[in-house]
């Protein structure tokens, strides 16, 4: 496992994506914790943490440009509160792979007001009876969920 320093940020890939974001990828270090990203001096739209170890989605400081937060293939089974405070423009948040396990464990994404797309897939809250509409209850505001539109269902 490796501690996600100012260095190891400074060194990790930084590029513009395909869709002109300002990416930083870390990618593959088995980070454990989210950390020390003040280092980044608020630089980028994306940040990948793809194929980490990540438990817990909190640690962030005060992000204002980050929107899109990559976190598939990690080990999430909680999100912090507050992450609106520190995350005031995420957009998109894909969680897919991880160990969120019950409908309660995604209610702090609800003060996210700004979230329009979220991938939950392949954890075992997908599960859970009711859990799309449970979601699309508690975050209003998202138009993605699991790479599927939200849409209003005519009766």
């Amino acid at each position: 496992m490796v501690k996600l320093s100012a260095e190891l940020i400074e060194q990790a890939a930084q590029y513009t994506n395909p869709v002109r974001d300002r990416e930083l990828d870390l990618r593959g270090y088995k980070i454990p914790v989210v950390e020390n990203l003040g280092a980044t001096l608020d630089q980028f739209d994306t940040v990948d943490f793809s194929d980490n170890e990540v438990r817990k989605l909190d640690g962030f400081p005060l992000l204002k440009r980050l929107k899109t937060l990559l976190m598939n293939n990690n080990r999430v089974c909680r999100i912090g509160e507050n992450l609106e405070q520190c995350l005031p423009s995420l957009r998109e948040l894909v969680l897919t792979n991880n160990n969120i396990q019950d409908l309660g464990d995604l209610d702090p994404l609800a003060s996210v007001k700004t979230l329009t797309l979220l991938s939950l897939l392949r954890n075992p809250v997908t599960n859970k009876k009711h859990y799309r509409l449970y979601v699309i209850n508690k975050i209003p505001q998202i138009r993605v969920l699991d790479f599927q539109k939200v849409k209003l269902k005519v009766i």
